[in-house]
């Protein structure tokens, strides 16, 4: 196969500018350093983004998801249904709070925990249950309506895996608002970024301080420490980015979105199952995920055309080593990862890279005689 273009297009490019390196200069000067008045501030900026009550910052996203859980009450003995097909983070949050993860099936349009699966997994446990960890994967909302109305049949707490969804929502209201609580991450990958640095969002104030607690050593005065915790405070210097960043966010939202658009109007036609937008759920692609069955030609071919691409999730969860004494019954996410492919969609792509993308998964199935 002979290369049709030189043009180099990268999965995902953090957009920085002298903003950013501004705001972060302020607090280098002030000598300001560890978590302060600026983390406070993106906390407060954040969670109106989010239009919840409370948000508290964390130094990455898996510590976000570990918060979140210990302050809604998840611990030793208690179960938490969540999907195989994520980023491990998400079920090694609920060992990590001394919980079990158990894995429901996804759907097979949205790559989002499928409510009939889940339900049917809480059943076959006779309803001991006590957490569903629901995760917006690649920006889209999760079948929220159905999922809140099965977590209130079985009292069960909601914690959001928002960290690929910053902005989308569901029925109008954003996501980490939906749930007990919600867990963003702001890695360089994400639609917006702190380098890194994580969040917690939520409108209950026990929650809240708990989770405040949880982040500084279970912190209650200067020496005095109520409970075990961790030091999972964001720095005023990644705050500093976030608060930048976060100005940005709707129009790095947006622009995620237009190209979004034209990479599908790119691609109609092809043999290729294209991401979905179901009535009611605003995706903010943070990725743009296809899935074929010759994905991994695909794959090949794109990266001698110059067009970067990645494969997120090629082992769900539950096939996983460390998982590997967990029984699950997924056909769905395990055929899932076999198939889907991550195309370039961030901001920082032009009309002309968006153009070569397009071109570039076209000419490969017109190669192949499939276009």
């Amino acid at each position: 196969m002979s290369k049709e273009t030189h043009r180099s297009v990268s999965i995902a490019a953090p957009s920085l500018d002298d903003r950013e390196i501004e705001r972060v200069s302020s607090v280098l000067e002030s000598g300001r350093l560890a978590a302060g008045e600026t983390v406070q501030a993106f906390e407060e900026s954040f969670a109106a983004y989010c239009e919840t009550d409370h948000a508290v910052a964390t130094t990455n996203g898996t510590a976000a998801l570990h918060t979140a859980l210990e302050a809604a009450g998840v611990g030793p003995g208690d179960t938490v249904v969540t999907t195989p097909f994520s980023f491990v983070a998400s079920a090694n949050a609920i060992r990590l709070a001394g919980a079990e993860p158990v894995f429901a099936d996804i759907d097979h349009e949205t790559y989002s925990l499928d409510p009939h699966a889940v339900e049917a997994t809480i059943r076959e446990r006779d309803g001991d249950v006590d957490a569903l960890l629901v995760v917006h994967l690649y920006g889209l909302p999760a079948a929220m309506a159905h999922l809140r109305e099965i977590a209130t049949r079985y009292d069960l707490e909601v914690i959001e895996d928002a960290c690929q969804a910053h902005g989308a929502r569901f029925d109008g209201k954003p996501v980490g608002a939906l749930g007990t609580v919600g867990c963003f991450s702001f890695y360089p990958t994400k639609n917006m970024t702190t380098a890194e640095g994580g969040m917690v969002v939520t409108d209950d104030e026990e929650i809240a301080e708990r989770a405040r607690r949880f982040i500084d050593h279970g912190r209650t005065g200067s020496y005095e420490h109520a409970n075990l915790g961790h030091n999972y405070r964001m720095t005023n210097v990644a705050a500093a980015i976030g608060e930048i960043q976060l100005g940005k966010l709707p129009e790095f939202n947006e622009t995620r979105r237009a190209n979004a658009r034209r990479l599908t109007e790119r691609l109609e036609g092809l043999p290729v199952e294209l991401p979905v937008e179901p009535p009611g759920r605003r995706h903010v692609y943070n990725q743009f995920t296809i899935r074929t069955q010759r994905r991994d030609e695909l794959r090949e071919y794109l990266s001698e055309q110059g067009i970067d691409s990645a494969i997120y999730y090629p082992e769900p969860i539950h096939r996983q080593p460390a998982y590997d004494h967990v029984s699950t019954n997924a056909p769905v996410a395990e055929r899932t990862a076999r198939e889907v492919l991550s195309l370039p969609v961030h901001p920082g792509l032009s009309e002309a890279d968006v153009d070569a993308v397009g071109r570039a998964v076209r000419s490969a199935f017109e190669v192949t005689g499939d276009g």
